[in-house]
């Protein structure tokens, strides 16, 4: 186990938090420092084919082992941090035998991870986590993930007695900005499907994620000094008001779950003669996603028909662009990948946890670029803020999953396998 935590803590205390505002590959020289040392490492525990190319995407391989037809599979994780919160100077806290009770992070700050409010803690009573100290992200999104696949590889290399096929392993920059596929070479990557290692909590399997859009919403005004403004001043800020309270209510993120979409107002700035909207635009369902997306441009018209005469031209400009889309439809007609994962869990006696992401993740822009690619869980919860934790026995059983699954890749006959267990259910 320690040699696992060594491992984590090595990544963790390296930052490398992306920055959506760049337009380099990667968006932070600092993606750089754990890239490089996550290549040298991967040569030392034996991997063959090392590569990093001059966007930081890292790719290697396990050659296989048996003198039989296996598919070539991957396993993918990114290495940049959320710039949602913090990640520099990260000092994480072990707790070992975790009692149930109140995690104190920073008793200076009276920062606590108490299980009153994070009810998941208590499923992992006994257990070694490790936290943040109150005043970061910890980063095991996704960095759980990549000690996971370098883990996994490591005893491969070391048991050869377990039999496997060719695998590939890629590490990503920039997924927490939503560009960590943009530049994945998937002819180069060369597998038949792959799994990200880049989902929460222990069971975790998921191959349905939100379509995914964006938009930015630009309002125009004119401003007048308000003593002389009846009739005149244009306030952009009381506008884009106006275009928010137009959307559904109850279909924000806080209110929705499940399959359920929303829009997310995530960031507004402005003066009276012009105020900037960004919001997020989710759906798992394609006629639902495209009709969000109408709507944003028929409260647009709506608003600039409405100014039309005071202010002589669209007073509302709407961007939309998409982003991703639901990987079911590429993960589907290949459903044995997502069975034999399922499989490698119940023979380890993981309780599989199958649902929708709400969220992407790399494998759902990967799966699009002709890479199918389910997600498994790496162990983490509460990303991208100061309460994230993980508990090392989940890095663990993510580790053996991974093992397992390129055990029974090439087990003769495996493929048979998903038919016969959907009929003993």
């Amino acid at each position: 186990m320690q040699h696992i935590i060594d491992r984590f803590i090595s990544y963790v205390t390296i930052d490398t938090e992306s920055d959506p505002n760049s337009q380099t590959t990667p968006s932070t020289e600092k993606q750089w420092d754990l890239a490089n040392k996550l290549v040298e490492e991967l040569k030392t525990i034996g991997l063959e084919d090392v590569t990093i190319d001059d966007k930081a995407y890292i790719m290697a391989t396990l050659p296989s082992n048996v003198d039989h037809e296996v598919p070539t599979i991957g396993f993918v994780s990114h290495f940049d941090t959320s710039p949602d919160f913090s990640g520099a100077n990260v000092k994480p806290q072990i707790v070992e035998n975790y009692d149930g009770k109140d995690i104190i992070l920073n008793a200076e700050k009276n920062i606590v991870l108490s299980p009153d409010y994070f009810k998941d803690l208590l499923q992992y009573k006994g257990q070694t986590i490790i936290t943040t100290d109150g005043t970061t992200l910890l980063g095991a999104d996704d960095k759980a993930g990549i000690t996971e696949i370098v883990s996994a590889m490591e005893y491969l290399i070391q048991h050869p007695e377990i039999k496997h096929g060719k695998i590939r392993i890629g590490f990503t920059p920039d997924e927490e900005i939503g560009r960590g596929a943009h530049h994945f070479d998937v002819e180069k990557f060369g597998a038949q499907w792959a799994y990200t290692m880049d989902g929460s909590q222990i069971g975790e399997l998921e191959y349905e994620n939100f379509n995914a859009a964006g938009a930015k919403i630009t309002f125009k005004g004119k401003s007048v000094h308000p003593g002389y403004a009846k009739g005149k001043m244009i306030n952009s800020m009381l506008i884009a008001n106006d275009f928010i309270n137009e959307l559904p209510k109850g279909e924000t993120p806080q209110e929705t779950k499940g399959y359920e979409g929303f829009f997310h107002v995530h960031h507004i700035k402005g003066n009276i003669e012009e105020t900037i909207l960004e919001l997020i635009i989710r759906d798992h369902n394609k006629k639902k996603f495209e009709k969000r997306k109408e709507l944003i441009e028929k409260i647009a018209k709506k608003i600039n028909k409405k100014f039309a005469k005071q202010f002589g031209e669209d007073i509302v400009i709407a961007e939309v662009k998409d982003q991703y889309y639901n990987m079911k439809e590429k993960v589907l007609p290949v459903k044995h990948i997502v069975d034999i994962a399922e499989k490698a869990m119940r023979e380890l006696n993981i309780k599989p946890i199958i649902k929708p992401i709400r969220g992407g993740t790399d494998g759902s822009q990967l799966s699009f670029m002709g890479l199918p690619c389910p997600n498994i869980f790496a162990g983490g919860h509460n990303f991208h803020g100061k309460y994230e934790y993980v508990p090392v026995e989940s890095i663990l059983k993510a580790t053996d999953v991974i093992v397992k699954i390129a055990e029974l890749t090439a087990t003769p006959g495996i493929f048979d396998a998903p038919e016969k267990s959907k009929r003993r259910r």
